[in-house]
């Protein structure tokens, strides 16, 4: 007879081994590239929903995907006439991986991503490596899937895919002019309406479904004070340099880290293209930025940085000058209304320090899907959003904060805070056993916060809660009204 264990109430990982031994056993093995792993079998929701999401793109879909596999009737509009994703790479971190995988996105992700096997910190001066994470196969046997990095377009395409697979409807060139929270309407600019159950808009930075929810009390993107370079480089270039070689020899991220600015890299479009992210912290009008000066203006900011990276930038022939933008806490995700709710950069727009900004748009279609099949009539709508609105605002926020200090920790001048962060990182460099670091990809209670957190199991966990303290309240009100009938008895015998 097998041992029945209850979740402990308090932190531990007294019991990990248990997750992981399930994991071991209901998976076929191991890292590489995802096979055509059908998607895990969910129930139906018990209440179906017709349901309107505003934006096709990483978190839209997401969203589509999560909601259609419960059997929801989901319509996405787009506003642009074709499908199609700006910018180079993005990495998939587990927690969000493992979800994607479960959905079976794994067939029409296929090679196109890459698994880097390590993540190094490199001194801005000279490479020296002064922070290590091990990815492979650590994150697969931890966190239950791997973490993976790809092109946009590639991982746009395959949740594309996915969502009509699943029988969600796409209309492309859906410009929405206007929401009508308490009816549940979008409005286009072309006249046409459309009204579902729920609207779910996923309409980016500078949504007008938050102003609709709202009202006088919008509050609008912040700059953060830092800007990103985008770029891709051939990796043939790089090859033909002895010097460069060592960068290409196995999948990796590596980040170079300096006074006010760092630089991301690693390879993506399976191998072919190599992706670099360079930001800096720059507080000017992006209004006076010029395009015809950008590759100029990117050489200039990391001139004096270490040889090898410069070689690699010089090799940039094309680049975009990205602002990074902020949304500060909402006070609420979801109109008074409950037919009108936002997600996304909507909703958590924050800084890539941590990379977990389009991770964070995947668990809220993941949360929001598992939640409303947790109901069983529509009264329930109003709980069950309630609920999605109060996880997921925990999560995505304490994210990007934990972005936002990484903007902090990686730019330090030369000096005493740096050297006491890297000497914080020098453990994991030797291999020697630690139990902190100033690496948050490292660091053992932020890396299981990060990676570990399984966004259904979170809101279903606080559905369970709220539910059961509902069921409380009703059970004493019962019980009172009991109580008051029995002595209006008692006093009408007397």
């Amino acid at each position: 007879m097998a041992l029945i264990i209850r979740e402990p109430s308090y932190p531990t990982r007294s019991l990990q081994f248990l997750q992981q031994h399930a994991i071991s056993a209901s998976q076929n093995g191991g890292t590489g590239h995802p096979g055509p792993m059908p998607s895990v079998e969910v129930p139906r929701a018990a209440v179906l929903l017709n349901i309107i999401i505003v934006g096709a793109g990483l978190g839209g879909l997401s969203a589509a995907i999560a909601l259609s596999r419960r059997g929801h009737i989901v319509t996405v509009l787009e506003q642009a006439e074709a499908l199609g994703e700006v910018g180079a790479g993005i990495q998939i971190p587990s927690n969000s991986t493992r979800l994607l995988l479960n959905w079976g996105l794994g067939e029409f992700l296929g090679r196109n991503v890459a698994e880097p096997e390590a993540m190094s910190f490199l001194r801005w001066q000279n490479g020296e490596k002064i922070g290590h994470t091990k990815l492979v196969p650590d994150f697969q046997e931890n966190f239950g899937a791997p973490y993976y990095v790809v092109h946009r377009a590639h991982l746009h395409a395959a949740l594309y895919k996915c969502a009509l697979k699943l029988g969600v409807t796409v209309h492309v060139g859906c410009k929405v002019e206007a929401y009508s929270a308490d009816a549940g309407t979008v409005r286009l600019a072309n006249g046409v309406s459309y009204t579902g159950d729920l609207v779910v808009a996923a309409d980016g930075i500078n949504s007008i479904a938050r102003r609709e929810i709202l009202k006088e009390n919008d509050i609008k993107p912040t700059a953060t004070g830092f800007a990103v370079y985008r770029a891709t480089v051939d990796v043939e270039k790089i090859k033909a340099d002895p010097e460069l070689a060592w960068i290409l020899e196995k999948p990796s991220l590596n980040i170079w880290i300096g006074e006010d600015r760092h630089v991301m890299t690693y390879t993506i479009a399976g191998g072919k293209s190599f992706n670099m992210v360079l930001s800096h912290v720059d507080r000017s009008n992006p209004a006076t930025w010029r395009a015809d000066t950008a590759i100029e203006d990117m050489q200039r900011y990391f001139q004096g940085w270490d040889p090898r990276l410069v070689k690699i930038i010089r090799m940039i022939d094309q680049t975009i000058k990205w602002p990074l933008m902020n949304i500060p806490p909402l006070p609420r995700w979801v109109a008074v209304s409950n037919r009108l709710l936002v997600i996304g950069d909507a909703a958590h727009a924050m800084v890539p320090y941590m990379s977990q900004g389009a991770a964070m748009a995947v668990e809220d279609g993941a949360a929001l899907g598992e939640v409303l099949s947790l109901i069983n009539h529509r009264a329930q709508l109003p709980l069950a959003l309630a609920v999605f609105e109060q996880v997921r605002m925990k999560r995505s926020y304490q994210m990007q904060e934990a972005s936002l200090l990484n903007g902090k920790l990686w730019h330090f001048s030369d000096g005493p805070e740096q050297k006491a962060r890297d000497k914080a990182m020098r453990p994991e460099v030797e291999g020697k056993h630690f139990l902190s670091s100033a690496n948050q990809w490292s660091d053992p209670v932020t890396q299981w916060w990060a990676y570990g957190y399984d966004a259904e199991i979170e809101v279903a966990k606080e559905w369970r809660s709220r539910h059961a303290a509902l069921d409380s309240v009703l059970g004493d009100c019962g019980n009172g009204l009991e109580r008051l009938k029995v002595n209006g008895n008692d006093a009408n015998e007397s």
